[in-house]
């Protein structure tokens, strides 16, 4: 089968939540990424087969997102283009479906990517309150309006908060930061473990910033355009343990240990891969940074949501016939520090092998090897663009450092995990 050949990419900053970007749409960023790319890497627009976006929180102003990003980006109106949505692992997704398209022989030429404003996600009217607005609407006199609004309450206004709603899992009650609770108590993993994770990853994000702008373009921010976004926003270059000590534990207010300093950063942002057939990148003279090697999604109890990549990661390496020594980078998405730091505990555990049938593939995680570029804690989390930028930015250090392999892996919202091999 003809290997899958992501050939290049580009991605925003990624800025905080209500910060720099809060004023541009989830679509005016990916398309921005988009226009870029094809500029830098010189592929005129009318080679790509179909365009498949990520994205999470679906803009009511832009449905089906990747055909608003396409036409916003200039592309022929005869390309076609559809959205994916796998809560965090979006932007993996549409990377993994371009692939599965290629080697169906249904394209050999896919503009992929994902993009999240987090900051545009809506304050939702109560039910009450719809419903009054809506008979109101309907009135046709001034009785019939009267009588509508003098239903109304204050309580009414109060709003359902879209963001809030998002990041709970309807089938176990619990939000995201519950779940990671749920994992430092199983795992015994404490506060200070997780400050000294969130605290390197800032770290690691300040050394590496001028590494990381070579995967990134400045952006200078609609409507007011005044001064360009070059860097992503959220890296605290001075962060420190005491800083981070002094938080208070945001979801469990009396025995929890996940604070917003241990957490990833809510976020916007954007990426755009090209991923092409072998052959397709040929003809088309466009040098690959890597290949895409294999692939899988796992489903984990909801309430456990975290713990995703400790299954994805081993049933990936099966499936491309490796072990956890054969790779020589890792990225695993920090949602939580505890999070990673758990799926870290389980993968070394020869109990946790033993129990799912993971025996031989696991080990110790060589730390070193592991979001040498710092995490989500520092560099921000739009969720849906948060994979394609994990694969971005692992082929980026992979080329940079003679790597032969790499794997990508995120915890999902809903209790899933996923994972990819990436290979040169």
């Amino acid at each position: 089968m003809e290997r899958i050949a992501i050939v290049a990419g580009l991605r925003t900053p990624f800025c905080k939540m209500g910060s720099a970007f809060k004023d541009m749409s989830a679509q005016e960023l990916a398309a921005y990424s988009v226009r870029e790319l094809l500029q830098r890497s010189g592929v005129d627009a009318k080679h790509i087969d179909e365009v498949i976006f990520g994205n999470v929180g679906q803009p009511s102003d832009a449905a089906n997102i990747a055909r608003v990003i396409a036409v916003l980006s200039g592309l022929p109106f005869t390309t076609p283009a559809f959205t994916v949505n796998r809560n965090c692992a979006s932007g993996i997704e549409s990377v993994v479906t371009a692939a599965l398209k290629i080697q169906s022989g249904e394209a050999q030429f896919i503009l992929a990517g994902g993009t999240e404003s987090m900051s545009n996600y809506p304050f939702l009217f109560t039910r009450q309150l719809q419903d009054i607005l809506s008979d109101l609407n309907r009135a046709k006199d001034f009785v019939s309006k009267l009588k509508a609004i003098v239903r109304l309450r204050p309580s009414y206004y109060a709003p359902r908060i879209g963001l809030q709603m998002g990041l709970t899992d309807p089938s176990c009650g619990l939000n995201m930061g519950q779940t990671a609770e749920v994992l430092a108590k199983e795992f015994g993993i404490t506060r200070q473990e997780q400050d000294d994770f969130a605290l390197l990853s800032h770290h690691k994000a300040a050394a590496a910033r001028d590494i990381l702008k070579e995967e990134m373009i400045p952006l200078i921010p609609s409507p007011k355009y005044k001064a360009a976004v070059e860097s992503d926003n959220g890296v605290r270059e001075q962060q420190t343990r005491e800083a981070l000590a002094k938080l208070k534990p945001i979801f469990d207010k009396y025995s929890g240990t996940v604070t917003a300093g241990n957490s990833s950063q809510v976020t916007d942002g954007a990426v755009a891969i090209f991923v092409m057939s072998e052959s397709r990148a040929k003809q088309l003279n466009c040098k690959p940074l890597g290949y895409l090697k294999a692939f899988t999604v796992v489903g984990v109890e909801p309430a456990r949501m975290g713990i995703g990549p400790a299954h994805a990661i081993p049933r990936v390496l099966k499936k491309a016939k490796m072990t956890l020594k054969d790779i020589q980078a890792i990225e695993i998405n920090e949602a939580f520090a505890v999070q990673v730091l758990a799926c870290l505990k389980a993968m070394e555990s020869n109990q946790f092998a033993a129990d799912f049938g993971y025996s031989g593939l696991l080990g110790n995680v060589d730390r070193a090897l592991l979001n040498v570029n710092g995490g989500a804690i520092a560099l921000g989390h739009p969720v849906g663009a948060t994979g394609s930028r994990l694969i971005l930015t692992m082929l980026k250090h992979m080329n940079r450092n003679q790597l032969s392999t790499g794997l990508v892996s995120l915890c999902i919202g809903g209790g899933q995990g996923a994972a990819v091999i990436l290979e040169r």
